[in-house]
C-alpha cells in the first residue's frame, strides 16, 4: 500500500488533500536531475539567474492570494498574514537577484604575492529540510541565496504543508528555472540519509526542532557535509524601568501572538523590572483582550488555530507544569483540538517548563527582576540563543545591554524578526550557520583562495 501524507485545515480538521510519498526510482530520479542541471546552473551568468528568481518574485505577488489560501488551508494561518509571508518571499528573492554577484566578488588580499585573492564558488545541491510555520517563507530564505550562488536545491518539506511545498517548484519551472534547479520532494525521514550520503548533495540546512537538528548534524558528520541548523528559541524580551510600557507591551503581544505563536523568534519570556511590572502586565493584558481566535479565513479573525492537535496539546501540557509549579494562569487557559486561546502566565521562575523549554504557540511568560543586571541574567540562562529585544528609553545602553545578550540576534526598541538584508541564526541549542544578508549566500559556496607569482 502506497504511503500518503494527509493536508488537514487545522481550525476544524478538514482533510484538504493527500499526497504519496516519493518511491526510490522517484528519488534516484530526482538525484539525477539535480546532477544534471547543476554544471549549467552554475555556469551561467549572474544576470541570467537574476533574471529567473525576479521572474519567481513576480509570480508570487502575481499569486498571492491563491498561494497564501493555501498556507492558511494548511496550516492555519491567518489569511492576512500568510499574504505578508508571500510578500516577503518575493522581496528576499528580488534582494538577492540584485546583490549576489557582489556579495560574490572576488576579494583581494594583500600576502605578498603578485596576486592574491579569494573567489568564491558554488558547491553543488544543497538538500532543505524545513518545517511547516513559515512554508514558503523558510524555503525562499534558503532558495534565493543557494540559487544565486550557481547551487541547485532539494527540498524536504514538512507532511503537512506538502501542497506548498509542490506549489514552489512549479513557481520556479513557471519562472524559466531549468529542469532539476529546484525540486520539491515528497520524502518522509528516512530517506533524508540517501539523500545526504549523495555525491551531488554537498550540504544540507535545516530549520526545526532540536530534536531533528540533532539527527541531521550527525549524518551531515557522517557523510562530511556542510550543514546549518535554524533551531527552536526562548527569546526573551527585557523591558527595563525607563520603556515606553504601552509600546513594549504591544510589541510584546504581537511578537509573541503572530503566527499563533509558532514562530521560533518570538518573544517568548516576557523579563520585567519589578519597578514597572504591574503597569506592564495591565497594558499585556489590554493588548490580549483585542485578539480574536478562529477560523483563519473569516474577517477580523487575528489568531488561528495551532497547525496540529498534537502540538496544542503539547503547549498545554506544558502550561500545565508550569501552573503546578507556581505559575499563575492570568488569561486564557482554553484549548480545543489545534485552537488555543492566546494566554498569559504571571510568576514564571527558572526550572518552570515555559522557561526551560520553547513554548511554541499563543502563550507568553512574565518573569519578574529586580533590575537591568539581573534581567540580562536570566535572559542568558537559556539553553537557547537565537534572538532577544531590549526595550529602554536610553538607546546607547540598550545596545550596551544588547552586547551581553547571548544569541544570534537583539533588537533594541523593536520586534525581532528576519531581514533579507541583516544576518540569521543562533548559538547555543538554536543551531550555527547564518541565513540571509551576505553571510547567508556564502554559508554554502567555496572561499577559494587563489595565489599567484610571476
Amino acid at each position: 500500500m502506497t504511503k500518503i501524507f494527509r493536508s488537514i485545515f487545522p481550525f476544524n480538521q478538514e482533510v484538504v488533500a493527500e499526497y504519496p510519498l516519493m518511491d526510490s526510482g522517484a528519488i534516484n530520479l530526482a538525484l539525477e536531475k539535480a546532477a544534471t542541471a547543476y554544471p549549467h546552473w552554475s555556469q551561467q551568468d549572474y544576470g541570467i539567474r537574476a533574471d529567473i528568481i525576479n521572474r519567481v518574485a513576480a509570480i508570487l505577488r502575481r499569486d498571492r492570494d491563491k498561494l497564501a489560501s493555501l498556507i492558511s488551508r494548511e496550516m492555519g494561518k491567518v489569511l492576512t498574514e500568510a499574504k505578508g509571508e508571500i510578500e516577503k518571499c518575493a522581496w528576499v528573492c528580488e534582494y538577492y537577484a540584485e546583490n549576489a554577484e557582489a556579495f560574490l566578488r572576488d576579494e583581494a588580499i594583500e600576502a605578498g604575492f603578485y596576486q592574491s585573492f579569494v573567489s568564491y564558488h558554488s558547491i553543488g545541491a544543497v538538500l532543505a529540510i524545513m518545517p511547516w510555520n513559515f512554508p514558503f517563507w523558510q524555503v525562499f530564505r534558503f532558495a534565493a541565496p543557494t540559487l544565486m550562488a550557481g547551487n541547485v536545491g532539494l527540498l524536504k518539506h514538512a507532511p503537512n504543508v506538502t501542497g506548498c511545498s509542490l506549489a514552489i517548484e512549479q513557481i520556479f519551472l513557471e519562472a524559466g528555472a531549468p529542469e532539476g534547479v529546484f525540486q520539491s520532494l515528497v520524502i518522509d525521514v528516512p530517506e533524508v540519509e540517501k539523500l545526504i550520503a549523495s555525491n551531488i548533495v554537498q550540504a544540507v540546512t535545516l530549520t526545526g526542532s532540536e530534536r531533528a537538528g540533532t539527527s541531521v548534524a550527525m549524518l551531515a558528520g557522517k557523510y562530511i557535509k556542510k550543514s546549518l541548523l535554524e533551531l527552536g528559541g526562548s527569546d526573551a524580551l527585557i523591558v527595563l524601568a525607563d520603556a515606553d510600557v504601552e509600546k513594549a507591551a504591544t510589541v510584546a503581544i504581537q511578537s509573541r501572538m503572530l503566527n499563533a505563536g509558532q514562530s521560533c523568534i518570538a518573544s517568548k519570556r516576557f523579563i520585567v523590572e519589578l519597578a514597572i511590572k504591574d503597569e506592564f502586565i495591565y497594558q499585556l493584558q489590554l493588548q490580549l483582550k483585542k485578539l480574536k481566535q478562529g477560523d483563519p479565513f473569516a474577517d477580523g479573525i487575528t489568531t488561528g488555530p495551532m497547525a496540529r492537535i498534537d502540538l496544542a496539546q503539547e503547549l498545554e501540557k506544558q502550561m500545565n507544569r508550569s501552573i503546578r509549579a507556581g505559575a499563575l494562569l492570568q488569561l486564557g487557559g482554553s484549548v480545543e483540538q489545534a485552537n488555543f486561546e492566546p494566554s498569559l502566565l504571571l510568576n514564571v521562575q527558572p526550572g518552570m517548563a515555559t522557561f526551560e523549554e520553547e513554548a511554541f504557540g499563543p502563550l507568553a511568560s512574565v518573569i519578574q527582576v529586580a533590575n537591568e543586571t539581573e534581567a540580562i541574567k536570566v535572559a542568558n540562562q537559556s539553553s537557547y540563543g537565537l534572538g532577544g529585544s531590549i526595550w529602554t528609553r536610553d538607546i546607547e545602553k540598550g545596545v550596551a545591554l544588547g552586547r551581553q545578550v547571548n544569541s544570534g540576534a537583539v533588537f533594541v526598541n523593536s520586534l525581532v524578526k528576519s531581514d533579507p538584508r541583516l544576518p540569521f541564526g543562533g548559538i547555543k541549542k538554536s543551531g550555527y550557520g547564518r541565513e540571509l544578508g551576505r553571510q547567508g549566500i556564502l554559508e554554502f559556496v567555496n572561499a577559494k583562495t587563489i595565489a599567484a607569482e610571476l
